[in-house]
């Protein structure tokens, strides 16, 4: 079962970017994206091996959900052992300046992260 879709997108300011933000979300997604962004194609478990704390069955689901909304290609080849092909859609292209801007946002405040909230 997947994730609710919107259903429609005419709604108040700030439903685009609850819209955007819905296709990545998930704790998996914008890294997976990243990578296949950096390496143009990669497997299953090259994906693994990049992501380490990742589930096979979470990053199952992420790429099944990534590939659902139209942000990556799945390329199944018919072979034994079975290989499979993940690269970003035309789509999935289109996030790369969004990505660029989290990651310099990232390294920009990476101290940030772990530390208490001030109140």
């Amino acid at each position: 079962m997947g994730k609710a879709k919107h259903s429609r997108f005419d709604c108040a300011p700030g439903c685009a970017v609850e819209a955007a933000i819905g296709l990545l979300d998930g704790k998996w997604k914008s890294i997976i994206l990243w990578h296949l962004l950096r390496e143009e194609v990669l497997r299953f478990n090259e994906l693994r091996r990049r992501i380490p704390n990742v589930t096979q069955k979470m990053l199952t689901n992420q790429l099944r959900e990534l590939e659902e909304d139209g942000l990556i290609t799945r390329k199944v080849y018919a072979q034994v052992p079975p290989k499979v092909e993940y690269r970003l859609s035309e789509l999935g292209i289109t996030l790369k300046p969004i990505l660029f801007a989290l990651k310099e946002w990232g390294d920009e405040h990476l101290d940030l992260y772990g530390k208490a909230k001030l109140v």
